[in-house]
């Protein structure tokens, strides 16, 4: 390895793209979003820019989000936003081509890989490495992965839930399910509109999850006030949500999660059962920090649920531990070029 070899390591999310830079932490974390002019096909805003756009731009724009449930949906565009991030992290003048590696869903299928191992090497890498988010968010969450020990991890991001018993550094039994952040804010904007006939955007369906939604009822209920717009009068107005009226609301979709840690704890052997009752579950992603998820999944399967420190930015660390110790993890490596 040269000297002048940088490395990088994006979690390639749904809803967000981090990039992680050993010996710096996260330098960027950005919606997942472009924006594209659509009489050129022209790529004009990526990232934050780009999302500032979305619901608000004029017919001749279109924004991108060219991750559908944490699969490349779009390759040109999101070859475009590697190359953004790469070039953002390395300043414009770098001229050296870094090692980048890149997560991906537990359930992506090796022609998902490649996909993205040539994106992200047409985006300017000089070596692609891809790795699956559990074992990424296992190890930024700092567990021990290598160890002959079971450890559960549940990786709840805006596309994809995945949830892996990993031991000696391998994944021994998982599932990844397309119900996550996204569709939690779908729950929550579908119920508005029946409940109270408001049409409402994806950004004020993420807020009222972020501030009132919770996954178990609660006493002392928190609310707020939403404005829409009147799907009778067409006029903009304002109603107020409480928790547990969005607990009911997002049911559903909690039932899907809980029922994939379920399907994983059924098929995980019986040394490692001891060990998940022993060292708990370990909750990363951004959704994951739900109010009182782990307390769901407590009451739900018996096992305790802990939230890791810093949950967003697990499988971004992840990356740049792993690149720092490539030899480390190279069992875990799937791509390489």
């Amino acid at each position: 390895m040269g000297m002048f070899t940088r490395k990088l390591g994006i979690d390639l999310g749904t809803a967000n793209t981090l990039v992680f830079v050993p010996g710096k932490g996260v330098v960027q974390n950005e919606p997942s979003v472009v924006a594209v002019s659509e009489q050129d096909n022209k790529i004009l805003a990526v990232g934050l820019e780009a999302k500032e756009m979305i619901g608000r731009t004029p017919e001749s724009i279109i924004a991108y989000r060219p991750m559908k449930d944490g699969v490349i949906a779009d390759y040109r565009v999101t070859e475009a936003m590697l190359r953004y991030h790469i070039d953002k992290a390395l300043g414009k003048w770098n001229i050296f081509k870094p090692e980048v590696m890149v997560s991906v869903p537990a359930g992506v299928s090796s022609t998902e890989r490649r996909a993205v191992v040539e994106a992200t090497i047409k985006a300017g890498a000089k070596n692609a490495y891809v790795v699956k988010e559990p074992i990424l968010g296992a190890i930024g969450a700092g567990i021990p992965i290598h160890e002959a020990r079971g450890h559960m991890i549940v990786d709840i991001g805006g596309g994809t839930t995945d949830v892996a018993v990993i031991s000696l550094g391998g994944i021994v039994a998982s599932t990844s399910m397309k119900c996550a952040g996204n569709k939690l804010d779908h729950a929550i904007a579908d119920y508005i509109k029946k409940t109270f006939n408001l049409a409402i955007g994806d950004k004020t369906a993420e807020q009222i999850k972020i501030k009132v939604a919770s996954a178990v009822p609660l006493d002392e209920e928190l609310s707020m006030s939403i404005k829409g717009r009147d799907y009778i009068a067409g006029l903009p107005r304002t109603a107020q949500v409480s928790t547990n009226e969005i607990v009911k609301a997002i049911d559903k979709e909690l039932r899907e999660m809980i029922k994939a840690i379920k399907d994983v704890l059924q098929e995980t052997p019986p040394e490692l059962s001891a060990d998940i009752i022993d060292q708990g579950i370990i909750m990363t992603g951004g959704s994951s920090q739900l109010r009182n998820l782990p307390e769901l999944v407590y009451r739900r399967t018996g096992v305790k649920a802990k939230l890791a420190d810093d949950a967003p930015c697990c499988v971004a660390k992840g990356t740049g531990i792993a690149l720092e110790h490539l030899d480390v993890y190279k069992k875990s490596i799937i791509a390489k070029r």
